[in-house]
């Protein structure tokens, strides 16, 4: 199973999600998007796998969303997008593509639906938070 994750490793999901799939036997392709950047195809692409707007990949915190005037509901998808491609910190992240879907891991432990197979457990958010118990189950 071939597992792309769209990372940032400055962010706490998004470690998590890498060690999610990494405890489940799988090695992803990492692909940090901030040093490589986006096209607007590739995200009008993955938005639509995902089954989810611009709007709703805009990530607000910690961005220049608000400085740029993205946070209005009044601006349109096509300005959303050419202000990602400008700067890439807008896109929610992780975006995950698997055999299964595409996904914006939002919380960490969405990536499991997109695996074959579950990790061995226990597996731990950073947090401490468990996403698999001792027995190998999901924890709800």
């Amino acid at each position: 199973m071939t597992i792309a994750v769209y990372h940032n490793p400055d962010c706490g999901t998004s470690r998590n999600v890498v060690r999610i799939i990494e405890a489940a036997g799988i090695q992803p392709v990492v692909i940090e998007y901030l040093e490589t950047g986006w096209t607007r195809a590739q995200l009008l692409g993955l938005f639509a796998a995902a089954d989810i707007t611009p709007r709703q990949a805009l990530r607000t915190k910690k961005t220049p969303a608000e400085e740029l005037g993205l946070l209005d509901p009044s601006v349109d998808d096509e300005t959303l997008l050419a202000a990602m491609v400008d700067h890439p910190i807008l896109v929610n992240r992780p975006i995950v593509c698997s055999p299964r879907g595409v996904r914006l891991c939002r919380p960490s432990e969405a990536v499991l639906n997109l695996l074959d197979r579950l990790p061995m457990g226990p597996v731990y958010k950073e947090d401490g938070e468990a996403v698999i118990d001792a027995d190998g189950q999901r924890v709800a």
